[in-house]
């Protein structure tokens, strides 16, 4: 994570903040997610029935996409200096725009959208993250993904 003065938060809207490492989203993840999650839908887990859907094989699940986004901030996203603690506050907006095929690489690029201090050193911070499929020309998700961190 890039470490910035809060005094610095308000040039950097506007900008792409990082891109993420590329993660593999294989059939074992996906299986994984689905009993983790209990969400057993054939076009995630049955290779032989999602063969016979317009995706041609299993596809990620929505949710197991936009679970990384923890995983992709820890390269790509900012941590004020002096943070005690960030916690995840929600999303304004979650758009999944293309299916995942398995065995697909995914990362997240970061925009940082807004910020703004809540209490004298407590930030939320907006983001668009845009998880974007190696080799695809549409995005998986876009989403505005709010952090609030505690600086002290």
């Amino acid at each position: 994570m890039k470490t910035v003065k809060s005094s610095e938060l308000t040039g950097l809207i506007g900008t792409e903040i990082g891109v993420s490492d590329w993660i593999k989203l294989d059939q074992d993840r996906i299986n994984v997610f689905a009993d983790v999650t209990e969400d057993h839908q054939f076009i995630h887990i049955n290779e032989d029935a999602a063969k016979m859907t317009p995706f041609g094989g299993t596809i990620a699940h929505g949710f197991l996409t936009l679970s990384l986004l923890s995983k992709f901030s820890e390269g790509a996203g900012l941590v004020i200096e002096g943070v005690k603690m960030g916690v995840n506050y929600g999303f304004e907006k979650v758009r999944f725009l293309a299916p995942v095929p398995s065995g697909s690489n995914v990362r997240g690029k970061f925009v940082l959208k807004d910020a703004v201090e809540k209490k004298p050193g407590q930030f939320l911070l907006t983001y668009e993250v845009t998880v974007e499929i190696e080799g695809a020309d549409k995005p998986a998700l876009i989403a505005d993904w709010l952090g609030m961190q505690f600086a002290g």
